[in-house]
């Protein structure tokens, strides 16, 4: 039998994984590269409240969004949509998306990339995160804080 057809399962506990941390928002990758072939990434992705996300960005890769806690906004289709937990949403390869959290408490989202080997670009997405001032990573709904 080939290596690829005795892979180990992927087993993570809650709250394990490989770990971003970018101010506020925090990401956890469960699995991606050599774990799925390649062939798709699933991580999650914590906003504080009124936080920004990426912004509207597009590939070639499908991203597919569950909520897991609280309500995030997410930009595709050309309009912005409240998705509270237990909501998908999917971007097709090629669609403008993006997503935030406008709420005052802490929102997650499930993210699965397909195909994907999306983990080896965290050092340069972290990166740019980490180097956003606090007034960027705001979303334009957050409370002054005078």
């Amino acid at each position: 039998m080939s290596d690829e057809k005795n892979r180990a399962p992927v087993i993570r506990p809650a709250g394990a994984g490989r770990a971003y941390a970018m101010g506020p928002v925090h990401a956890v990758f469960k699995a991606d590269g050599e774990e799925t072939r390649g062939q798709y990434s699933i991580s999650e992705w914590w906003l504080e409240p009124y936080t920004r996300g990426p912004g509207a960005h597009m590939h070639e890769e499908d991203d597919v969004f569950f909520v897991i806690e609280g309500t995030m906004s997410f930009f595709v289709g050309g309009a912005w949509i409240d998705a509270p937990k237990g909501s998908l949403v999917i971007a097709p390869g090629g669609t403008p998306h993006d997503f935030e959290n406008r709420t005052g408490e802490r929102a997650g989202a499930l993210n699965f990339s397909v195909p994907g080997d999306f983990e080896p670009h965290m050092e340069g997405i972290a990166e740019w995160f980490r180097a956003r001032s606090a007034a960027e990573s705001r979303t334009e709904n957050a409370p002054s804080d005078t």
